[in-house]
This record gives C-alpha cells, sequence and structure tokens, in this order.
C-alpha cells in the first residue's frame, strides 16, 4: 500500500526487453534504499513494482506484459523522469490516501490553465472507469494523490498547488500526455456490494 505522497523524482536508466515483459532500471536521486530490500515494492508513476535487484543509487524491477498494456510504462524510454513512492511501513503517516499501486487504465490531459498559484488540469479517462471518478472524492494520477474537482462525463479536474508540481513530474504535464490513473479503491468496493459490477 502506498499514500500517493511522492518522495522522489527518479529516472529511468534502463529498459531491457525479455520476452513479452520489460526489466526497469530506475535511478533515484534522495529517496533512500537503506531499508530496501530484494521483494520489497516501490511505486513508480503509480505502479506497484517489485525490487528485484538494488544498486546505492536505484533498482530494477521486472514489468510483466499485463501491466504494459495497462500503464504508460510501454511509452518509457531512457531518461524519463517518473514519481517514487516507497511502500507503506507500520507507524508511517497517511498523508494522501490509500493507493494500491495497481493501475485502472491510462487517462489523457485535455487541458491546463492558471489559477492563481495553483493550475487547474483536466483528464480524460475511458467511460469504464468514469463512473468510479467521483467530485471532491480521490484519485491517483501517476501515483500522486489528488482531490477531484468536478466531473463532467468521462473528464474530471484537479488543482495541482506549486509544491505538488515541484515535487513531482507534473511540471511535464502537457495536452495529450497520457498519465497513470488509480480509481479510489473505495469506489469499486460499493459497486461490488451492490452488485452493479
Amino acid at each position: 500500500m502506498f499514500t500517493g505522497i511522492i518522495q522522489d523524482v527518479g529516472r529511468i536508466s534502463g529498459l531491457e526487453k525479455i520476452a513479452q515483459d520489460v526489466r526497469l532500471r530506475v535511478d533515484v536521486d534522495r529517496l533512500s534504499l537503506a531499508h530496501c530490500r530484494i521483494g520489497d515494492s516501490i511505486a513508480v508513476s503509480g505502479v506497484c513494482l517489485t525490487v528485484t535487484a538494488l544498486r546505492p543509487a536505484g533498482f530494477s524491477a521486472d514489468v510483466s506484459h499485463e501491466t504494459l498494456s495497462l500503464t504508460t510504462i510501454g511509452s518509457w524510454s531512457n531518461g524519463v523522469r517518473v514519481n517514487l513512492e516507497m511502500a507503506l511501513r507500520v507507524g508511517d503517516a497517511i498523508g494522501g490516501h490509500l493507493v494500491c499501486g495497481h493501475i485502472d487504465g491510462m487517462g489523457v490531459v485535455e487541458k491546463l490553465e492558471s489559477d492563481g498559484r495553483s493550475q487547474r488540469v483536466d483528464f480524460r479517462v475511458p467511460q469504464a472507469l468514469a463512473r468510479y471518478v467521483a467530485r471532491k472524492g480521490s484519485i491517483a494520477i501517476d501515483g500522486v494523490s489528488l482531490t477531484v474537482n468536478e466531473v463532467e462525463a468521462a473528464i474530471f479536474g484537479v488543482n495541482i498547488i506549486p509544491h505538488t508540481q515541484s515535487a513531482t513530474t507534473f511540471d511535464e504535464l502537457r495536452p495529450g500526455r497520457c498519465v497513470n490513473i488509480e480509481v479510489d479503491q473505495l469506489a469499486r468496493y460499493v459497486e461490488r456490494v451492490l452488485g452493479k459490477d
């Protein structure tokens, strides 16, 4: 589990295709890997990946064909910046919302505009995911916990404050850019309980 509070922005330093899968090499900047072990989970732009190798300034992880088909990882190349968050440990603060790192699909940036010191961003999601997005609900975009401001059909808007903009990859958002989307897990469980799946 994660909280959607980004701890570092890293870079992809290697992608090795192995059959239909990919082995990623990720370099970190400020993220401490001192207590990280092989088998631990790290969210990479929202995608929960298992650490398969460690280096002083980075780690490696394998990405399955299934994950490649549902996320933006398939379009990554060397040098791409990624949001990083270590998995929660007992006693850690939950500053955002509970995030699993299981991406539901990809969204696309529709529009960006200034809103005071913040930036308002509209995203379009696949119709199948739109029903899980609610006004004032939580959503994770590229691993970042955000609050939904408004929803209209398959488009929803969020505000990104200056701190979030500078502490994540969101300074690179442009219309047409694809992002990883994880809807609030509560919405999925409510739907299941109500028998509407």
